[in-house]
């Protein structure tokens, strides 16, 4: 609504400023019908003071009108015809009194238009930042234990990588765009112009992408900024240091996929909340995906004990590590059942050796990860309790299409856009550890349904980053533009 309100106020600024500039019109005319009369009895030099008058109606006049009246009348004084060029005149004081009326008419139009969408704007301005401001207190408590593991940086840095990193999405969209038409309308152009195209928009994607690899893990958000910018109470993702650099791995998806496995578990995971982690001690930067923090080697465990209570869910991936398996320990014995949510490691039945065997040791009821875990090389299976800690194993891979009953129509058409939609977009082991993961919860009575969906989407997020880049700024030069023209510096 400020954007429209923000565009018809420059529109009522551009009506002021011509109904300004007609302001003088009536002495115009009457100077204009007296170098007429004048024309006409022989004076010369009152042709210059008509062509005076036809150039400033022509440039302060609207369309029409008396604008019209005195363009044909100069037309005829230059041919010679005065007593034509004084007829067309007769009227213009009358002209120009309708032309005054359409420019009154124009500026109240478009004033009381702006003010119509200035005026709920402003008023819902108020709730706007008032919702703001309670989303903000509501992770207030949160954010001041994070905030204090959350190391300092230049104030400059991340503002400066931003824009940079927006140069990157530019360029990434612009080269995905021109290599795309290269080939899906490259046949309907010159073999050159294919050639030059295609070339030029592997290069610009080359270029986007290297720049994003740059930038991005330089403006990423803290753990804190995070939070605020989100609001709800957060998913706290556990797991060994040692998973970092096989989370960090990027699997083939559409076109070019710049986003990591842990990119795409916290795009999936941001259905819940915003994802925070520990981050490994004395990395240069923060690695993407889940937003981190840094704890202290030797006093870590009661910052993670109260971020299990302030958090929603608790995921945390098994694997070596006491640390890690005191963390299970700590959760099975503090937190409810349904907020703990644990991943098997991938590769062989169980994963790494002793995961299953050390997991039972912390259950009352055995896992039988071993018989249901799926083979998934990243990601086995999906654990979840009910209120007695009963483990509920959800194997990880590609999931079989179910076929429909007969009659069930529209399920069979929301299977077939599914289908239509996977087929657009390749399935990443992150997408089918989110449906997992989708079933998982949802058997504990947590239901998110676009978990696999936001796993997919994010692997496109760079692309769409672009597009969307792009249009805002196109969106934002457009009043810019049209400002300029109002205060005449364009």
């Amino acid at each position: 609504m400020a954007y429209v309100a923000l565009h018809l106020a420059i529109t009522a600024g551009m009506d002021l400023r011509a109904h300004d500039r007609f302001r003088g019109a009536p002495a115009r005319a009457a100077a204009l019908t007296a170098a007429l009369d004048r024309y006409a009895d022989g004076e010369a030099s009152a042709r210059a003071e008509i062509r005076q008058a036809d150039a400033w109606f022509e440039a302060n006049a609207p369309s029409g009108g008396s604008r019209s009246a005195v363009s044909a009348a100069a037309r005829d004084a230059g041919t010679g015809r005065i007593s034509l060029a004084r007829g067309r005149v007769a009227d213009l004081a009358a002209d120009v009194g309708r032309d005054r009326a359409k420019l009154d008419r124009e500026l109240s139009s478009s004033r009381a238009a702006a003010l119509y969408w200035a005026a709920p704007a402003g008023v819902l301005l108020v709730p706007a930042l008032w919702l703001r401001r309670r989303r903000r207190s509501g992770a207030a408590e949160v954010v001041d234990v994070v905030s204090r593991f959350v190391p300092r940086q230049p104030w400059w840095q991340r503002p400066v990588f931003l824009v940079a990193g927006g140069v990157g999405y530019a360029l990434f969209a612009a080269g995905a765009l021109a290599t795309n038409m290269s080939q899906q309308q490259g046949y309907k152009m010159p073999l050159e112009a294919q050639a030059l195209l295609l070339v030029g928009g592997l290069a610009t994607l080359g270029a986007g992408v290297l720049t994003l690899r740059y930038t991005r893990p330089r403006s990423a958000r803290g753990a804190a900024q995070a939070l605020l910018a989100d609001g709800r109470r957060p998913v706290l993702y556990l797991r060994s240091f040692a998973d970092d650099d096989t989370a960090a791995q990027v699997d083939d998806a559409a076109f070019v996929n710049m986003h990591s496995r842990e990119e795409q578990l916290a795009g999936a995971l941001g259905a819940v909340g915003p994802v925070i982690a520990v981050g490994r001690p004395g990395e240069p930067l923060p690695r993407l995906g889940a937003a981190r923090f840094y704890l202290p080697l030797d006093d870590w465990q009661p910052a993670v004990l109260r971020l299990m209570e302030l958090s929603q869910l608790i995921v945390l991936r098994l694997g070596p590590g006491e640390g890690l398996w005191w963390e299970v320990e700590r959760a099975r014995a503090t937190q409810p059942a349904r907020k703990l949510v644990l991943l098997a490691p991938g590769g062989p039945p169980g994963g790494l050796p002793g995961v299953a065997e050390r997991l039972n040791e912390h259950l009352p009821t055995q896992s039988r990860l071993y018989e249901a875990a799926g083979g998934d090389p990243w990601t086995s299976a999906v654990i979840t309790f009910d209120a007695e800690w009963t483990p509920h194993v959800h194997p990880v891979g590609p999931v079989p299409g179910v076929t429909s009953p007969p009659g069930a129509l529209v399920r069979r058409k929301a299977r077939a856009m599914k289908a239509a939609l996977a087929s657009m977009s390749p399935l990443t082991p992150t997408h089918h550890l989110a449906r997992a993961m989708k079933a998982a919860l949802a058997s504990v009575g947590v239901r998110k349904r676009t978990m696999a969906w936001r796993a997919t989407i994010a692997t496109q997020r760079s692309l769409g980053k672009g597009f969307t880049l792009v249009a805002g700024l196109a969106l934002l030069s457009w009043p810019a533009f049209r400002a300029l023209r109002l205060s005449g510096l364009w």
